[in-house]
């Protein structure tokens, strides 16, 4: 993957994720919020060469996550300088969450609906949808309600409803050309009727209407069923990363 691409979607995402409180050290960039999602709580390289002080730097960034009472967590991602992924597996870290990053064009699915409710943030409807496929720990949650402020660029939730029931949810950015698509979800009840597709192309006709003109979005390598539908709306995974913690 060429790394302008990565690069692209990298800044793309830390907009469409916002942290409390941001730190630079070298080629990595700390972020930290309130140990909830991943990319919040993390550090992680923006350049791809070899780092001279990488051993070093690494205990310092743990060292500065356990004062901020984080545990200690490194994204891996094709921008790790040379070697990152071997010094973190032989100084002790541990290896999960593998997950895809895919971006396709928007234009072909964009539309309006009638049925989806843009908010200007999340609200208990859209948390109880989101809360029937994802496990919200009071820190996820929290982030989710405080980084609401923390927005520099365009962001919305979107609520579908059949019959006045709210049964899809996402949350959406537009940063540029790219328009992020997280948090999907369908209530268990309304899935296999298409309402993901549905509030996705409400998503895109949004962003649309900003400039943006690709979707981007983050998966678990594990959720084949995301992976599946994300394919058949014309997205190609770009890159994958995983996390590295120690204790």
């Amino acid at each position: 993957m060429a790394p302008a691409l990565v690069h692209a979607l990298e800044r793309a995402t830390f907009n469409s994720l916002p942290a409390r409180r941001v730190a630079f050290d070298g080629p990595f960039v700390l972020r930290a919020f309130l140990g909830g999602t991943g990319r919040a709580n993390a550090a992680c390289s923006l350049d791809p060469a070899p780092d001279p002080e990488l051993a070093a730097r690494v205990e310092r960034i743990a060292a500065r996550y356990r004062r901020l009472g984080v545990t200690p967590r490194i994204r891996s991602s094709p921008l790790d300088p040379v070697g990152l992924g071997a010094h973190l597996r032989a100084t002790g870290w541990e290896e999960t969450d593998e997950s895809l990053v895919t971006s396709g064009p928007l234009a072909p699915i964009a539309a309006a609906d009638a049925d989806v409710t843009v908010l200007d943030a999340p609200d208990a409807a859209w948390f109880e949808v989101l809360g029937t496929v994802e496990y919200q720990s009071p820190a996820r949650h929290a982030e989710k309600l405080e980084a609401v402020p923390l927005f520099a660029i365009p962001a919305a939730w979107m609520v579908l409803r059949v019959r006045g029931v709210p049964a899809a949810v996402l949350s959406t950015t537009c940063d540029g050309l790219y328009c992020g698509l997280f948090d999907l979800a369908v209530r268990p009840e309304f899935r296999r009727q298409g309402l993901i597709r549905r509030v996705i192309g409400a998503a895109g006709h949004w962003a649309a209407a900003q400039g943006a003109e690709q979707f981007y979005a983050q998966v678990s390598a594990t959720n084949e069923a995301s992976i599946a539908l994300q394919a058949g709306i014309g997205m190609r995974e770009r890159y994958r990363y995983s996390y590295f913690t120690r204790k």
